[in-house]
């Protein structure tokens, strides 16, 4: 350790509680955003779609009086489940209130102590095997307020704190930017999708003749089956499952137009290679069948890993990958999803059920136009996601050399975080590697 640094436990350095408790009866249509762990690792892994919950602002206000809300610059860490010890920043001022017994809040800091800097150490190898040490249960594993403030970190001088959080934020604002542009790039799809297939103002509807049905001419009614096949995912075994080799997408990596490649299982190459009728590509479009997230369609983004389709997700086999995108994300075809697999605890649809879902199938020109259309978005969108992975690396090789002081930031390094600091992680990832 540095000249400077030395070994702490959390709970001295600032207060570690958790919130008061809100009963699902407590639940309102509109109001205050109340985030669950689920919502909170979403948010702290950027792929958050919006508040699902809430609770009213007349008890919001109540709690807040009493006991306090989060405010910028507060942590929450998820404390129960395989995703423990995911560490959600809060960036700015806005009123929310959170679970009591998922998450665990830390709030007002001591003067020597950075939270941004925390926050990262937390993300740190380091900070993931201390988190790991405080783990309690089998079955169920899980944090213990007393646990996390027991936690150890390494405490250099305030100054190289706030430098080495800025360092490693100048990552996270980069690749916080390109997840803004994504979105805006597929709301302008989706805006389209609206506006062509369910106002009927596609290019071309001013002369177009209509049939006794409402149908332009060349289109018809029929099921989704008519413009696409479909891919039911292999049945890896979970007890071979390993922490690294090949991934494998599963349910819990496909969100809101979203699939998250920071949280899947691995099989070794061996057991992978038999399997290459599952190998995904960059591109793919894949639909969760069961579950909480059924319906949730992601397109595949690029990777240098090679990652294939598990069970109980699905891939598109099509030419269509755009329309069936935005078809997934409208309010129609979620809900025809829903009202198919709904009635049960679990969930569940199968392949033939996405293939039989009703709707009026468009002309192949009007379909591939849509594609023209829509395609070089998602040229746009896979490099971009791209780019985010070679931050997310960049990043990656920096955080725990930063964290141990094996890289001196006394020094300036220039203007730009790109430029400068990408820069930086060749020349450091030669010397340590």
């Amino acid at each position: 350790m540095m000249e400077g640094w030395k070994k702490v436990e959390i709970g001295t350095h600032c207060k570690v509680l958790s919130s008061k408790r809100v009963f699902a009866g407590d639940y309102v249509e509109k109001g205050i955003p109340f985030y669950r762990s689920k919502e909170i690792i979403h948010k702290a892994l950027g792929v958050f779609s919006g508040a699902e919950v809430y609770i009213s602002e007349e008890r919001f206000n109540d709690f807040k009086n009493k006991f306090g809300a989060p405010k910028k610059g507060d942590i929450l860490l998820s404390s129960v489940g395989n995703r423990s010890g995911i560490a959600y920043f809060v960036k700015e001022e806005y009123d929310f209130y959170f679970k009591d017994g998922n998450l665990i809040w830390m709030k007002d800091f001591a003067d020597e102590l950075d939270s941004k800097y925390l926050e990262f150490f937390l993300r740190s190898d380091g900070g993931e095997k201390a988190i790991e040490s405080m783990m309690i249960g089998a079955a169920q594993k899980a944090l213990t307020i007393d646990g996390v403030k027991k936690i150890k970190i390494p405490l250099p001088p305030l100054s190289t704190q706030r430098k080495i959080a800025n360092i490693l934020s100048g990552y996270d604002d980069l690749i916080e930017n390109n997840l803004k542009r994504i979105k805006i790039l597929e709301e302008m799809a989706q805006q389209t999708y609206e506006e062509w297939f369910v106002r009927m103002r596609f290019p071309g509807y001013e002369t177009a003749v209509f049939d006794e049905n409402g149908l332009p001419e060349g289109w018809e009614k029929g099921t989704l089956e008519k413009i696409t096949k479909y891919l039911s995912g292999f049945a890896f075994k979970s007890a071979l499952f390993k922490h690294e080799g090949n991934g494998v997408i599963r349910i819990k990596n496909i969100g809101n137009n979203t699939i998250d490649l920071s949280d899947v299982a691995y099989v070794d190459n061996e057991y992978a290679s038999k399997q290459n009728k599952f190998l995904l590509e960059a591109g793919d479009l894949l639909i969760a069948m069961t579950g909480a997230t059924i319906g949730k369609v992601g397109i595949m983004p690029h990777s240098n890993d090679r990652f294939y389709l598990n069970q109980r997700v699905g891939k598109f086999v099509t030419e269509n990958t755009a329309f069936l995108n935005c078809f997934f994300n409208s309010t129609y075809g979620l809900n025809q999803v829903i009202n198919i697999a709904g009635g049960a605890a679990q969930p569940n649809i199968s392949a033939q059920q996405i293939l039989d879902i009703e709707l009026s199938v468009p002309s192949k020109e009007i379909l591939q136009a849509f594609a023209d259309n829509f395609n070089s978005n998602l040229k746009i969108i896979i490099n971009i996601q791209s780019q985010n992975q070679r931050l997310c690396e960049a990043r990656d090789i920096l955080l725990p050399r930063l964290m141990m002081g094996m890289i001196d930031v006394s020094g300036s390094y220039g203007k730009s975080v790109k430029e400068d600091f990408l820069g930086m992680v060749a020349e450091e990832k030669a010397k340590y590697n």
